[in-house]
């Protein structure tokens, strides 16, 4: 199958369950909002890693928000065991500190966590909690005012690691696909990019004991020489693309879009992750979603 004469290959990505949670920072600017958004979901790309995964996942207009103000919604993913703790540190630490904003739970859902009732002890016995805007929050007085946020956010599970490859005859023509691939998937609702762009994607395991993950050697350009079984012995750099998502449909439609506008001149090929079913307990088949 070739989409743009870009070959697509007959393989699948491997992906697995996370937990997460979607949540709304809203602001007096856009600006605020955003550099709020991108605070919170800072060191976020990978749990290999890192305690969290996390994104921006859009832009909403004051007329899509509870208190008609500019705001970012995130997603933050980690184990159902660890998501509160995320949300507590990451909320009090890169939220609360910034001017203006204002915090709500953005997810449907039974299962909750109260992150922002735990949050308000920073008030030392100052804060309240208030009905605004329809929702149960926590007033906590701060020296700009006061800081508002929801008192507890619903979690759900969704999907984790939806990826795609981009094999390209060079680092520009990789870099440009995408880029193009990311704007794209951009527009599709319910999903990040945690990356969004991975230069370096991983092999489960390692030669080294201490290692979870390390390099996948088999599609490092520099080994194809030397790498007996190199798949990329025509190519000079690859991209992968990560996906995390509220749903396998909406990982998948990401996953198309993405794949399409990636399918551009100097682009040989698009392929996907997996490792033989020891990661997770989805397959998704690139030419089932195109």
């Amino acid at each position: 199958m070739k989409v743009n004469n870009v070959e697509i290959e007959d393989t699948f990505c491997e992906a697995f369950s996370g937990y997460f949670a979607r949540v709304l920072i809203t602001a007096e600017t856009k600006r605020i909002a955003y550099e709020a958004a991108r605070e919170v979901t800072g060191y976020a790309t990978s749990i290999i890693g890192c305690s969290a995964e996390a994104g921006i996942e859009k832009y909403l207009s004051p007329a899509e928000t509870p208190d008609k103000r500019a705001g970012y919604v995130i997603q933050i993913w980690t184990s159902k065991k660890k998501i509160e703790h995320e949300l507590i540190f990451r909320l009090s630490q890169c939220v609360l500190t910034m001017p203006s904003t204002r915090v709500f739970n953005y997810l449907e859902g039974d299962e909750k966590v109260k992150a922002g009732y735990k949050i308000k002890y920073f008030g030392d016995g100052y804060e309240k909690e208030v009905e605004s805007y329809g929702r149960k929050m926590v007033s906590i007085p701060i020296m700009f005012g006061e800081f508002l946020i929801e008192q507890e956010f619903s979690i759900a599970k969704g999907i984790m690691g939806g990826n795609f490859l981009i094999m390209a005859e060079n680092q520009a023509s990789a870099l440009i696909a995408a880029e193009r691939a990311v704007d794209a998937i951009g527009e599709i609702d319910g999903v990040i990019t945690p990356f969004p762009i991975c230069a370096s994607g991983s092999k489960v395991g390692s030669k080294y004991k201490f290692l979870k993950a390390s390099t996948n050697e088999i599609y490092c350009p520099t080994l194809s020489s030397s790498v007996e079984n190199s798949k990329v012995k025509d190519v000079k750099a690859v991209l992968e693309i990560v996906i995390n998502g509220i749903s396998e449909e909406a990982v998948k439609e990401a996953m198309r879009a993405g794949i399409e506008a990636a399918c551009i001149d100097g682009v040989k090929r698009i392929s996907a992750a997996n490792y033989g079913g020891k990661l997770g307990q989805y397959k998704i088949y690139l030419r089932d979603i195109i």
